[in-house]
């Protein structure tokens, strides 16, 4: 009898928790069992496992082969584990070694002739293996994605007759070299110059982009409300290398493209109004993250915003606040991050114009209470995008600022607000205002003033506090003045807009 052992990783959300293959090779009528609480994709790997194994010269074994992988109460899926299973076998067979098989953590999928195909979460394995201080052995395919978590160590194979020479110590193995974040450009497409006119609208950008808060932009079709939301995550500063991997490992076990030409930009996501509450937040039997996770650390767009169902606009109100989003199963729950910044665009009415008298007070309150209440109180800025008046265009000397400009400006905020409080202003807790958002005594109740005769709750309160405290540090000001308070009243174009219908409608 002979056992062999094996390390590799199971795909729990953003986890990779270890599983040890272990392979038992005993006398007997030839059989082959896999047994611990495998999926149907991982009991298929015993038939590419036996084809890979004859294809590539070795001898499969004729004896009753058990394969246990452990723990047993962990699920199991995918084809990550045909590679592990086959070195299991091969150990046990003694066709290789297994002095070193401990130091070593093994995932890929077989194909029939012994070549190694793509699996995905290899990040977060990465991330793991280099916990645990092992040597990760990947396919080709993936070896790129897991250098870039830093000093993890990775062999790169493409043929399962790769691994005898090595652990023979004949031909050994490269180390994948680590790739500098620095190697790769942040290629930004769409440029904030482009835009013509709109300087309210551009200053509405930038604050959102300088204290990472959430924006709507209202205004009839072809004001530009996409075109500067598609803008924002090119001023948006560079993400840290922690944020850029949290990014990466996010789409890595969606099966998302990574290009590392772009790693480092800001992800940008802008889902269909017709997308359902489980497209955004996540879901499935075997729960994967949702739009808003992928928008981890970048900018969510909704374009159209009342045209989405209410109940999956009302979902965001908890992650927008969370910063995470937990999926709930019968059997298990996960947790994925989903530190977005909202944008937002739609149009005043269904007719899409406040006055051309195809729709009524009433219509367009109506189409409007599409939107609850809870949900428009978590978007700090809410602004109004006129149409551009004439002589814009003969105006217009292409003269307006570069989006590097603009980031340049937004980082340094950044800057200033981490190095005060160690966050974003968007994200200052309630305590952290009394001490970053100080009034003084006629600025404080000038604002509660202002609160009470606007109606706003406590949140909203809280939220002109954070603006008025990212235009001082935009100004460069110790402490919040009344022209930024004042500022920051003025972004209140949707309530401005429900108290005008409420009061035609009474009148």
């Amino acid at each position: 009898m002979s056992l062999a052992c094996v390390y590799s990783r199971a795909r729990v959300g953003l986890e990779s928790p270890l599983v040890i293959v272990e392979v038992h090779l005993a006398n007997g009528l030839p059989a082959f069992h896999i047994v611990g609480l495998p999926e149907a994709s991982v009991k298929e790997s015993k038939d590419r496992v036996r084809s890979a194994i004859i294809n590539c010269g070795y001898e499969f074994p004729a004896k009753r082969i058990t394969i246990n992988l452990a723990p047993a109460d962990l699920p199991k899926e995918g084809g990550r584990f045909d590679l592990p299973i086959a070195v299991g076998i091969l150990a046990a067979s003694e066709q290789i070694p297994q002095v070193d098989l401990a130091q070593y953590e093994f995932a890929g999928e077989l194909a029939l002739s012994g070549e190694l195909r793509a699996i995905i979460g290899e990040i977060p394995m990465a991330m793991s293996c280099c916990e645990s201080d092992r040597v990760l052995v990947l396919p080709m395919q993936n070896s790129e994605q897991a250098s870039w978590v830093k000093e993890a160590k990775v062999h790169a194979i493409d043929h399962l007759s790769q691994l005898y020479p090595h652990f023979a110590r004949q031909t050994l193995l490269p180390l994948v070299k680590e790739k500098e974040l620095e190697q790769f450009s942040d290629i930004n497409e769409f440029d904030i110059s482009d835009v013509i006119g709109q300087p309210l609208a551009k200053r509405a950008l930038e604050i959102a982009a300088s204290g990472n808060h959430n924006l709507l932009f209202i205004g009839p079709p072809g004001t530009g409300k996409t075109m500067l939301a598609s803008r924002l995550a090119g001023i948006l500063p560079k993400m840290t290398e922690q944020e850029a991997l949290e990014v990466a490992a996010i789409q890595s076990i969606s099966n998302q493209n990574i290009n590392a030409k772009s790693w480092l930009t800001r992800p940008f996501r802008a889902p269909h109004h017709t997308a359902s509450s489980a497209a955004l937040v996540g879901g499935g039997s075997q729960p994967k993250p949702g739009e808003i996770s992928l928008a981890h650390n970048g900018v969510l767009f909704l374009d159209e915003l009342p045209e989405f169902e209410r109940k999956v606009l009302d979902v965001l109100r908890e992650p927008m606040e969370s910063g995470e989003v937990t999926i709930s199963r019968a059997m298990h729950k996960q947790s994925f991050p989903a530190r977005f910044q909202l944008i937002a665009a739609m149009n005043p009415s269904p007719t899409g114009f406040y006055n051309d008298n195809r729709s009524t007070p009433e219509q367009v309150l109506r189409y409007l209470n599409r939107l609850s209440g809870p949900f428009l109180d978590r978007i700090d800025i809410q602004i109004e995008v006129a149409r551009l008046p004439r002589g814009t265009w003969a105006g217009d000397t292409n003269m307006n600022e570069t989006s590097e400009v603009v980031q340049k400006r937004v980082q340094a905020c950044r800057v200033k607000q981490f190095e005060r409080q160690g966050k974003a202003n968007a994200h200052l807790g309630t305590s952290e205002l009394k001490s970053y958002c100080h009034l003084s005594f006629e600025d404080n109740e000038f604002l509660e003033l202002a609160v009470e005769k606007l109606g706003l709750s406590t949140r909203a309160h809280h939220k002109i506090l954070k603006i008025a405290r990212t235009l001082a540090d935009m100004s460069e000001f110790e402490n919040i003045s009344h022209e930024h308070l004042t500022e920051a009243l003025s972004y209140r174009a949707m309530d401005r807009l429900l108290r005008h219908l409420t009061g035609s409608i009474a009148v």
